[in-house]
């Protein structure tokens, strides 16, 4: 027995770095997936970052919503550089290592950001419940320490559920195999790859996953229950049309990032078989790369504000270029 334990020790300290799969079950659409990868994430720091410059450089923005949408595009930017950069990088220099730290490091940032997110979808689902149903006390019950503390909350919260994975990762070995099928160090794919007994970390994994997707979503779900039917009872269809007008963007990236966090890791832990970790993989991409992409696409194009903002900072920029 103490020689089974010293082996497992021995193994264990060794193993001071993991190998990244990446995308190897997809050889022959591989170099295609990197390169529509790298376009989103792209194409999710630009917008993201516009959405973030112009909110904070336009005053008519600075409202309850436009802060927290601020906030939103902000940690956007984070969920995606935990993992794509490094993603991109091992692809270029074909190498797929990652060191045990940075590993850890990488499940926990990914984990904080995400939960953040959850969090924050729920402030602003919040923010147009009051801004709907309250109209006459919304600058009140939103006030600039109200917004502050959803923003701050939403982070808090991601601290802790990124810390208990974190906490219940460090008790488990490694001692069979340090290949991790994902393109990133995430917590399903960890749990998959320990050796011993691993039965706290997939309940508390289901535990945290229950609460944050479907207790932050039913959360989400009443507010917009409580919308639409003070929406219904407007008597101008104006009005109406507006109200669904302000909801209908944040409604479109909940049910996106919702939708797939929900595919993932309420799904099952132990499934393993080729076919289930290629769709993960999918799964995954969706939220971490496509719906990050997606969220300021739709925040813009779907918004007057947004869009007259962004064309009154260009036509400034254009006449300061005139003038010079």
């Amino acid at each position: 027995m103490e020689d089974a334990e010293e082996f497992q020790w021995e193994n264990y300290t060794e193993m001071n770095e993991f190998i990244l799969q990446g995308f190897s079950d997809f050889q022959e659409l591989q170099a295609l997936l990197i390169a529509a990868i790298f376009a989103f994430y792209l194409v999710s720091i630009i917008g993201n970052g516009l959405i973030f410059t112009l909110i904070g450089a336009c005053p008519t923005l600075h409202t309850p919503m436009y802060f927290l949408l601020r906030n939103l595009s902000f940690l956007e930017v984070c969920y995606t550089s935990v993992t794509v950069p490094k993603m991109l990088a091992n692809f270029m220099l074909d190498t797929r290592s990652i060191s045990y730290p940075g590993c850890l490091l990488q499940m926990y940032c990914f984990a904080l950001s995400g939960t953040a997110e959850s969090f924050l979808l729920t402030a602003m689902a919040y923010d147009r419940y009051v801004a709907i149903c309250h109209p006459l006390r919304y600058f009140l019950t939103m006030s600039q320490s109200v917004c502050i503390g959803l923003v701050a909350g939403s982070w808090l919260g991601g601290t802790i559920v990124a810390f208990i994975h974190a906490m219940l990762m460090l008790r488990l070995t490694f001692c069979h195999s340090n290949t991790i099928d994902h393109f990133f160090c995430d917590v399903v794919p960890l749990i998959k790859l320990a050796c011993g007994d691993t039965s706290v970390n997939e309940i508390t994994l289901l535990v945290i996953a229950t609460f944050v997707v479907m207790t932050l979503f039913l959360l989400i779900l009443i507010s917009y229950i409580y919308i639409i039917s003070t929406v219904l009872a407007m008597p101008s269809a104006e009005g109406r049309r507006k109200a669904f007008s302000t909801c209908s963007s944040h409604l479109m990236v909940v049910s996106l990032f919702y939708g797939t966090c929900s595919a993932m890791y309420l799904g099952n832990t132990s499934s393993s078989s080729e076919m289930g970790s290629r769709n993960n993989k999918l799964i995954t991409l969706l939220y971490t790369v496509v719906t990050p992409m997606l969220n300021p696409i739709i925040y813009s194009l779907r918004n007057k504000e947004v869009k007259g903002a962004l064309k009154t900072i260009i036509d400034r920029l254009r006449n300061i270029k005139h003038e010079r």
